[in-house]
């Protein structure tokens, strides 16, 4: 989504303890298997011009049976929730971004964690409900651009002990220009706390999630109860209008889940 606005706290950093060596792996080398699309303007499960494939053995967003982006935002969810879990993902840009995308979706991607059931998504809406771990690439250009950011589309978050209404917060990660391979770290305890982190280091932590604010339009408004605690939710990767792949998509469910 858009560029955080919201400067951080510096938190101590520190290696990320836990061991994901036992988590379930995700993403299936032979398929989707598990994945479903959602595409703005077209049905749940109908992946307009194979927008996300497996390739080289790595989950791929790819436009290049887009003539115009149009405004197509996609989201690939897992088949099932969840309330307390560890994620990682490792992911890379890749390529030029869709023809007529917005400026702001260039190297910008993300993972979005908590969100609503895909079948729960109206045909013309943007964005699930949902939190998003940003993901942001550098676009060599000598300005900060951190990744690992959170922004918040039909929620509300709890940062630094205070409510924020801010749409997305940056993290205090480095700004990453090239299209290396990137590590994201997700701690989630329900709505109590949300940990990123990038390349093994804390780069933001929040709490208090719940339904509210704005930045999602075509929604059914009995899918965000403005207010309430959003405990649990699927994950999707995200389809912002550039290329991006995904691997090492791994989940360790913790207890509580």
């Amino acid at each position: 989504m858009g560029e955080p606005s919201r400067q951080p706290r510096r938190t101590q950093r520190r290696a990320v303890a836990a061991k994901i060596s036992e988590a379930d792996s995700l993403e299936r080398s032979y398929g989707l298997e598990g994945w479903t699309p959602k595409i703005r303007g077209y049905a749940l499960g109908e992946n307009f011009a194979d927008t996300f494939r497996v390739r080289n053995g790595a989950i791929a967003v790819a436009y290049d049976g887009y003539e115009t982006f149009d405004d197509r935002f996609g989201h690939l969810f897992f088949a099932e929730p969840f309330s307390h879990y560890r994620l990682r993902v490792e992911y890379r840009f890749v390529g030029e971004q869709a023809r007529d995308a917005p400026d702001w979706a260039a190297r910008n991607s993300g993972v979005m964690v908590h969100s609503q059931p895909p079948r729960t998504m109206q045909r013309d809406q943007d964005f699930p409900i949902s939190l998003e771990v940003q993901f942001l690439g550098g676009l060599s250009d000598g300005n900060a651009r951190p990744t690992g950011n959170v922004c918040t589309p039909g929620t509300r978050i709890v940062y630094e002990g205070a409510p924020d209404t801010s749409h997305c917060i940056r993290s205090t990660s480095p700004t990453i220009d090239d299209d290396a391979w990137v590590t994201a770290d997700v701690l989630v305890e329900a709505a109590e706390r949300v940990v990123h982190y990038i390349d093994g280091l804390p780069v933001v932590e929040y709490g208090g999630v719940t339904y509210g604010g704005g930045n999602v339009t075509g929604h059914d408004p009995a899918a965000k109860p403005d207010g309430a605690p959003l405990e649990r939710g699927y994950l999707s990767l995200q389809s912002e209008s550039h290329p991006i792949e995904f691997r090492r998509v791994e989940l360790l469910p913790l207890e509580g889940r």
